[in-house]
């Protein structure tokens, strides 16, 4: 069984061009769940953006800050769109990150 599950949604930049970050809460991965396929899908979408978003992902139950690692980046310029990506492991945790200078997450969807 599949859920999907909003990790991050409408987070605008307050335009002046600064280095901004938005660290994401953390949801549970497919290790979490005991599943064996370990197969995860990401959908960002986004308007004017220009940053990274990054996934990461922790193996731990009670992850400190220390036990995140990235597991998928995207970066645009000044860019408009929805794009999916797929990773794979069995992460117990996963959350997203965005660094930018310009524009707005919509949102971030994690479908497990």
């Amino acid at each position: 069984m599949s859920t999907s599950t909003t990790i991050l949604s409408n987070t605008t930049h307050p335009g002046d061009s600064t280095q901004e970050s938005v660290a994401g809460e953390k949801f549970k991965g497919d290790g979490y769940y005991g599943r064996s396929d370990g197969l995860h899908t990401i959908q960002y979408t986004f308007s004017g953006l220009t940053g990274t978003i990054t996934i990461q992902a922790s193996l731990e139950d009670d992850p400190s800050s220390a036990d995140w690692f990235d597991v998928h980046s995207y970066t645009a310029d000044n860019e408009t769109a929805s794009k999916i990506a797929n990773f794979i492991g069995n992460y117990v945790w996963i959350r997203a990150n965005i660094n930018y200078t310009d524009g707005t997450v919509d949102s971030i969807v994690l479908n497990n």
